[in-house]
């Protein structure tokens, strides 16, 4: 059987306990007080009624009205049990009075004796009336409960049609993007045609070794590249998985080396220094030429809009067991922890001019050939890494989009 205590604030206890002998032991310790000194005042009463001599008649009316305290303090502290256990207590220590009154004669006798009928009224009345209360009180507070659970309830709702609104923003930028690129494929692969074949015709007036032949491949390289890009647009547009059907397959370090020539006159610009080092093993993992160079140019493009001038970036690469990472790590400002969970989202962009296009389009292409891409601060220094990892079974590397 527990025990309860109301605080000072509530007048009436939470739960009463039940006044039984043989709880007494499994009260706690305050409730024990509270009932020896209820118990303390009814014995008091008592003896003061014993030895005070009868014809005191006013100090025995104040023991009357004193006997009804610890009857009312006990049912409001333990309920209707409490107020008619410490009601019998208190008619028990007021017989020695009925005594002295007997002895005075029937009429002194029986005007002393509605008080024990009195007292058994009191501890009845107050213990109903306690436990009433106790009954709203219980009542409101499962109403409170239940009105905080809806509360709950209601934020959980109110914070799940957020999100559903920001992902349907979210489908109608992709929508208005399908709709976009379908034109843009229309209006940019023919004049790409066009360029293509001019680049081809003056590509016949330098030989393979003459020193313009080299910018002139790269020139046809990404006239090609470019309209494949296009393409990737447009599948993305439209939630499918960029990729070729057949990948051209080039050693890391050579699509390394094409695409630092291509950037070189950006770093130029902006006086970045850049550092390839890559090991002989890892230059020679072959990967999709188009594609992976897609990848690195959009994370070097990335790392060189981040950094101020005078700045470096490192490009190095390790082949461990069945997987091969390459990082790129500039030593630029980094990118604030709030914002590292949305740098790969579609349409997040920190720079006004930015499109918030090239990171997303960068982790569905390695994402199609089973790898991933991450991004960290470095410990030492200040700057980012970003890190591609690619698994480095052939089979399963060069399979192009995956269903």
């Amino acid at each position: 059987m527990r025990l309860h205590v109301c605080s000072c604030d509530e007048y009436l206890l939470p739960d009463r306990p039940r006044l039984l002998w043989a709880t007494y032991a499994t009260m706690s310790k305050i409730h024990k007080i509270y009932f020896s000194l209820l118990l303390l005042i009814i014995v008091l009463v008592g003896l003061l009624h014993t030895f005070t001599p009868t014809d005191q008649l006013i100090l025995h009316d104040i023991y009357r009205r004193a006997s009804y305290f610890p009857i009312v303090v006990g049912a409001l502290l333990f309920g209707i049990r409490g107020g008619v256990f410490l009601a019998v207590c208190t008619s028990i220590a007021f017989i020695p009075h009925l005594l002295h009154f007997y002895r005075l004669g029937p009429s002194a006798y029986l005007t002393e004796l509605p008080e024990v009928i009195l007292y058994l009224a009191a501890g009845i009345v107050t213990g109903a009336i306690a436990g009433k209360e106790k009954q709203l009180r219980i009542k409101y507070q499962d109403l409170s409960q239940k009105l905080e659970r809806s509360y709950k309830k209601l934020h959980k709702q109110t914070s799940t049609l957020v999100e559903a609104e920001e992902q349907l923003r979210a489908s109608q930028k992709l929508s208005a993007l399908g709709q976009l690129s379908a034109s843009l494929a229309h209006e940019v692969k023919n004049p790409l045609a066009s360029i293509r074949g001019a680049v081809e015709i003056l590509a016949d007036d330098f030989p393979p070794d003459h020193p313009k032949h080299e910018f002139a491949e790269i020139l046809l390289k990404e006239t090609t590249r470019l309209s494949n890009t296009v393409e990737e647009v447009l599948r993305f547009s439209r939630n499918q998985k960029p990729g070729p059907e057949n990948p051209s397959l080039e050693p890391l370090g050579q699509v390394l080396d094409r695409v630092s020539t291509l950037l070189e006159n950006n770093f130029r610009k902006r006086n970045i220094t850049l550092k390839i080092n890559i090991p002989t093993r890892e230059e020679l993992f072959p990967v999709d030429g188009n594609k992976m160079a897609q990848v690195f140019i959009n994370l070097l493009l990335n790392s060189c809009e981040a950094l101020e001038k005078n700045g470096t970036i490192e490009v190095g690469a390790e082949q461990n067991g069945k997987r091969i990472r390459i990082f790129f790590m500039d030593n630029g400002p980094g990118i604030p922890a709030d914002e590292q969970s949305n740098i790969f989202t579609p349409f997040y962009s920190t720079r006004k001019e930015g499109t918030g296009l090239g990171l997303a389009i960068s982790s569905r292409i390695v994402e199609s050939y089973g790898g991933t891409i991450s991004m960290e601060n470095r410990q030492q220094g200040r700057g980012a890494i970003f890190t591609v990892s690619l698994p480095a079974q052939d089979q399963q590397l060069h399979q192009g989009v995956r269903s």
